[in-house]
Formats: C-alpha cells, sequence, structure tokens
C-alpha cells in the first residue's frame, strides 16, 4: 500500500459523465476552474459538435484528453450487427485521435440468451479486427471488466483475468486492460491481476468511485470515494506498485449527483480524492 492518500490534484481526471448534465464546453470549463486538468471524453458529449471541433476546445483549453468512452459492443446474433459494431469502433479510434485522446475503453458487450463462452469470443475477434486500425491510428485500447451483474446485456468480460486473456492472445502493445474498482474491488484474485497487468505493461488505465452499500440502482447510484466499502486506497496501492503512474479517473453514475450542482459536485469530487482515495 501506498504511504500517503493523494496530496495534489496533478492526477486527476474526471469523465465528463460523472457530471453528465455538463456539455463538454461546460466540462472543460469548470474542470479548468477546479485545476483539474485530466478528462475522459465520452462520445455523447462529442456527438452535438463533432469530435475536430472538440479537440480544438480540449488543445486551446491544455486539457489531457487520458480516454475516450466508450467503444466495444461486439457480441450479435446477426452478422450484420457484429459489422456494425465493428464499423462504429473504427469510428471512435477516429474520434479518439481527433481529439488526442490516448485510449478508446471497450465496454466489450454481451447478448441476452448468446452464451458467455461465444460472446467472448466475439468480443475476442472483434478486438482483433479494429485493433489494425487503432495501431494505425496510434490509439490504444483498453478493455474494462465490468461487475458480473452486467454479464447478461452489457459485457461478456467480468474479471481481469478474462481482459488478461485477450491480451495475451492479441499480444499488441496497443491493448490492454483498464481497472475500474467499481467493477472488480470483489475479485480475490484482484491483486495477482494488477501484479501480472504490471509486469505485462498492459494495466492502461485507474477508475474510482465507491460501492454504496445500500445501493439504490445497480447502474446510476455509484458512490463518491469514502461513500462504500471498496478498499480503495489498498487497491490504489497495487495498482502503483505495479508501475502504474497515469490518471486516477472519477467515473461516477449517479442520479442523486447529477441533480446537484455541478460545479459544487466537482468540489466534493476533490475533497473525496484528496481525502479519501
Amino acid at each position: 500500500m501506498a504511504a500517503s492518500a493523494f496530496t495534489d490534484l496533478s492526477r486527476l481526471a474526471i469523465h465528463t459523465m460523472t457530471n453528465k448534465p455538463w456539455s463538454l464546453r461546460q466540462c472543460i470549463d469548470g474542470y479548468s476552474r477546479a485545476g483539474i486538468r485530466g478528462i475522459s471524453v465520452w462520445r455523447n458529449v462529442l456527438e452535438p459538435i463533432g469530435a475536430r471541433q472538440a479537440g480544438k476546445m480540449l488543445r486551446d483549453a491544455g486539457m489531457d484528453v487520458v480516454a475516450l468512452v466508450r467503444g466495444g459492443f461486439f457480441p450479435a446474433f446477426e452478422q450484420s450487427r457484429r459489422q456494425a459494431a465493428i464499423d462504429d469502433n473504427r469510428r471512435a479510434i477516429d474520434d479518439a485521435a481527433d481529439i488526442g485522446a490516448k485510449m478508446v475503453v471497450l465496454v466489450c458487450g454481451a447478448v441476452p440468451g448468446m452464451p458467455l463462452s461465444e460472446a467472448r469470443k466475439q468480443i475476442h475477434d472483434g478486438i482483433a479486427t479494429v485493433l489494425p486500425h487503432a495501431e494505425a491510428r496510434k490509439v490504444r485500447l483498453a478493455i474494462e471488466p465490468l461487475h458480473p451483474m452486467y454479464a447478461a446485456d452489457r459485457s461478456a468480460i467480468n474479471r481481469m483475468a478474462e481482459a488478461r486473456q485477450i491480451c495475451e492472445s492479441l499480444r499488441s502493445p496497443w491493448l490492454g486492460i483498464a481497472c475500474d474498482v467499481y467493477h472488480v474491488w470483489w475479485d480475490p484474485e484482484l491483486q495477482t491481476e494488477i501484479e501480472l497487468a504490471g509486469k505485462q505493461k498492459t494495466l492502461f488505465a485507474f477508475h474510482i468511485c465507491d460501492w454504496r452499500v445500500e445501493t439504490r440502482d445497480l447502474l446510476n447510484d455509484r458512490g463518491l470515494m469514502g461513500e462504500g466499502c471498496i478498499p480503495l486506497r489498498q487497491i490504489r496501492g497495487w495498482v502503483e506498485a505495479a508501475g502504474f503512474s497515469g490518471y486516477n479517473e472519477v467515473e461516477i453514475f449517479s442520479t442523486q449527483k447529477w441533480a446537484m450542482d455541478q460545479a459544487e459536485y466537482v468540489e466534493q469530487i476533490k475533497r473525496a480524492y484528496l481525502e479519501c482515495s
């Protein structure tokens, strides 16, 4: 475990979805006023303005774009839908390049009624298909395991071990893993998998929030750091011991927080980051 909590904001990044009511312009301005340079951009805030204009806004403001979120959703019963997912992931890679994002985060997908083994095969094959385009555009792909509660319809990749197996199969420096504590904190093999990701140089991203014990919604009730039961400092210690020195990205879906004044919420994020992470 690291010797101390975070003491400055230099490695703090915020996902725009954390402040869902804000446009990209409002996120840039709000984070800048708060002294935060790191930002991970969700595709919904690009749609009204386009990636090129967004890229200019981000560069003019001096923001460091950690990631574009999200690609993935590869599995489908129909070949036409699988091809549509491939095309969409290529567009995501192009958008990431246009805004200066270092990576595209992949929420890999799942289909109700499809065996997980088949979904995982389609995910592997889908990533293999788009990987040359990512390499050509110099954009990394980060597989994000999702909590098993999403295995039926959001992601058949639920543990870092499953993400690692895809990375080991495809063996590209442009492919790695996004470790989101909300999804993997429960895994008894988490420390071992983080250590392996460090050795294999596949630990691309680290997302932070908290798991509310009495959660009111399995999608939109994440907590601020310190509001739940995730041993965040312990996990951060494992991540840093594995050699990770990138941004600590706050990614929180919360109907309650979205109803707040978002500038006040950003200040809460800063305090929680400094005091509880």
